[in-house]
């Protein structure tokens, strides 16, 4: 492109060589040929168009010999060149120039400021052309808007707002979708759907605005449902739409809708990718998030980025899955452009997963290539002690980090260190939370409660919810899990019910929770009413945790026949997990019919756990059928699962 433009520009200047001659020879007047100003207007969007700076720095010169440098019209043009190639230096100093720029030279500069994040700049300039009085028009709006929302400036993005029914642009695509996207990142979704409905027309970016704007703000099942709307109004989703769906039911915690979606998209881009991979792993599906990364790798279409490799690292942490995480670190070093830039991503999840696999040497090997001055770098590995179990390394670390100097603890430090404490840390960092500028911050006080609760006050963890201003879905869940711990399903189920006062929405933690609760309270009648109200009244179905919880709660209730019958009556097959809870719930009360069968599932789901041969062979003996056991024994030997007896030589 940038050939052409030079070539067409020498073949321009032989056409106008006494022009030249002129030029050189004499004082530049403007007096330009008609042909020759139109052309260079053309070359100069060429250029803009294609970012092609050398070759307009080189029209800029064939101006200046053409004498055509300083008339405002081109030299207009040339701001718009140099802004739209990245020169904003020369394009300023041109802008300087004018002595009364058009709406068409700020829009240019305008235009920059909002295209690099300088969106402080954007909004200062808008102000100076205002005070100038030149009106702004339809492109200058969406520019200053995109800085409103960078910014968070609520207030400012009002006021713009006004200016946009005064200058008569309030019926405007463009402007309206940038309204829209600016008043859902302020946090002020109702002013972007009013904005919405008054539109005179949309396109697709509307309903993704609108849909995005909700995913963003918590309004989840508004979203879903825009996404009917917008199909019934004859509007086909793209990929940014199904995209954002998809995040929002991921959010919701029913990524098996999200995975729907996800098998609808002729062509998924990585983001679809990443969506269900963090998805899955957020709801702690570690082995479903993995096989879609793995699927991903195998179709050979798309490639993982950064954010892809986070994701899918943090499951290989909760999976203890070395060899894959080692796999996925030497992918990212090979593929990543800048070391620093795979670091500063996915080194936090990287870190943890080798702390996690106790590998504290190649833990630390990453901490020492991660950034040391930024916080997120000491609280993974904060974190990292925390899995290990080593608190007090955990503690020394967070003293470590304070005492670095110039980096600033954040809601996740505190967040991550409490887990760590005991009593006694846990008030000093509690004084130390009260003192500084977190008192607002939920989830600090979410990790209070666990804090106060795991060690034992549980009237104090009570106190702190029930003074928080605002709470989260974290919040309901830690305080009903606290109950739980604590033996107090009433309160807990209780707490469930003022949950649903307060309109939020319970998650699959919120009934595995309150389930569990039940199973540690012995309220075996309100679990299992719990269960089927799940489906009945939340329109909830559930996961396989929560039919684990049902067993367990029959189970702790002596009702074996009844946990084996429920589980037989499953709508899902029930996996390892299930069966190994009730193996072991009948070892616990000698139940040898229900061990049997419990056993002969898991022989077949895990024919290589030599575990769960001994726990029946043991029942039968426990029983005294001797034979029953030596069977058993047997079928060991056969499989291979019985391994020579050892002698000692001493």
């Amino acid at each position: 492109m940038a050939m052409a433009l030079v070539l067409e520009l020498k073949r321009s200047n032989m056409m106008r060589s006494f022009s030249f001659k002129r030029a050189f020879s004499s004082p530049p007047t403007f007096n330009p040929n008609l042909r020759s100003s139109l052309q260079l207007n053309h070359l100069l969007q060429v250029c803009s168009n294609s970012k092609a700076l050398s070759p307009g720095k080189q029209l800029h010169q064939h101006m200046i010999l053409c004498g055509l440098d300083h008339h405002p019209f081109m030299l207009t043009k040339l701001v718009q060149m140099y802004a739209d190639c990245g020169d904003l230096g020369s394009a300023r100093a041109l802008f300087d120039e004018l002595s009364q720029p058009n709406v068409f030279a700020w829009t240019a500069i305008l235009g920059f400021y909002s295209r690099n994040g300088l969106s402080d700049e954007c909004l200062r300039t808008y102000c100076e052309m205002r005070l100038k009085g030149v009106p702004p028009d339809k492109y200058v709006f969406p520019k200053v808007f995109k800085a409103c929302g960078q910014l968070l400036s609520f207030q400012v993005g009002i006021q713009v707002h006004k200016d946009v029914f005064v200058y008569g642009c309030e019926f405007d695509l463009q402007v309206c979708n940038s309204l829209i996207d600016m008043y859902s990142k302020s946090g002020d979704v109702g002013s972007g759907r009013r904005v919405f409905d008054e539109m005179v027309e949309r396109d697709v970016l509307s309903w993704n605005s609108m849909i995005s704007g909700y995913v963003c703000n918590g309004f989840l099942e508004f979203a879903v449902g825009l996404l009917d709307s917008m199909r019934i109004r004859g509007f086909e989703p793209d990929i940014v739409t199904w995209n954002t769906v998809m995040d929002a039911y991921c959010r919701m915690g029913i990524c098996d809708e999200a995975w729907e979606i996800f098998e609808q998209i002729k062509e998924p881009n990585i983001i679809s990718w990443t969506t269900l991979i963090s998805g899955y792993s957020r709801i702690g599906n570690h082995e479903k998030s993995l096989r879609i990364f793995r699927e991903m790798m195998s179709r050979r279409k798309v490639f993982p980025d950064l954010d892809s490799l986070a994701s899918v690292l943090v499951s290989c942490r909760h999976l203890g899955a070395l060899v894959r995480g080692r796999e996925i670190h030497g992918y990212g070093i090979r593929t990543a452009d800048h070391l620093s830039s795979f670091y500063k991503s996915a080194g936090p999840a990287l870190l943890t997963m080798y702390a996690r696999c106790k590998r504290m040497q190649e833990a630390v090997n990453v901490f020492e290539s991660m950034d040391r001055f930024d916080a997120v770098t000491w609280n993974a590995m904060i974190l990292g002690f925390v899995d290990l179990g080593t608190g007090d390394l955990a503690l020394e670390c967070f003293s470590k980090m304070q005492r670095s100097g110039g980096i600033m603890n954040n809601q996740t430090t505190i967040s991550t260190v409490l887990p760590a404490c005991d009593l006694k840390s846990g008030k000093q960092i509690h004084a130390y939370i009260t003192k500084n500028s977190f008192s607002s911050v939920i989830p600090v006080w979410n990790a209070l409660i666990h804090m106060y609760s795991k060690c034992g006050c549980i009237g104090t963890a009570y106190s702190i919810f029930s003074n928080m201003i605002s709470r989260d879905i974290v919040s309901w869940n830690t305080m009903i899990g606290a109950f739980g711990m604590h033996g107090l399903g009433h309160s807990a189920l209780q707490l469930l019910q003022d949950m649903n006062v307060s309109h939020t929405r319970p998650n699959s933690v919120t009934f595995t929770s309150a389930l569990s609760a039940c199973s540690h309270s012995g309220l075996v009648d309100e679990g299992v009413e719990l269960f089927h109200s799940m489906t009945r009244d939340f329109g909830f179905t559930p996961g396989m945790e929560h039919f684990s919880c049902v067993v367990d709660l029959l189970a702790r209730a002596d009702r074996l026949e009844d946990a084996a019958g429920f589980v037989e009556r499953m709508p899902v097959k029930p996996n390892k997990h299930i069966w190994s809870a009730l193996l072991a719930a009948c070892r616990d009360r000698q139940n040898v019919s229900v061990a049997k069968m419990a056993a002969g599932q898991l022989f077949q789901l895990e024919p290589e756990n030599a575990g769960n041969y001994v726990t029946l062979s043991n029942i039968y003996a426990r029983a005294g059928r001797w034979d029953d056991a030596l069977v058993v024994r047997k079928q060991m030997e056969d499989t291979g699962l019985v391994k020579s007896s050892g002698y000692s030589w001493i």
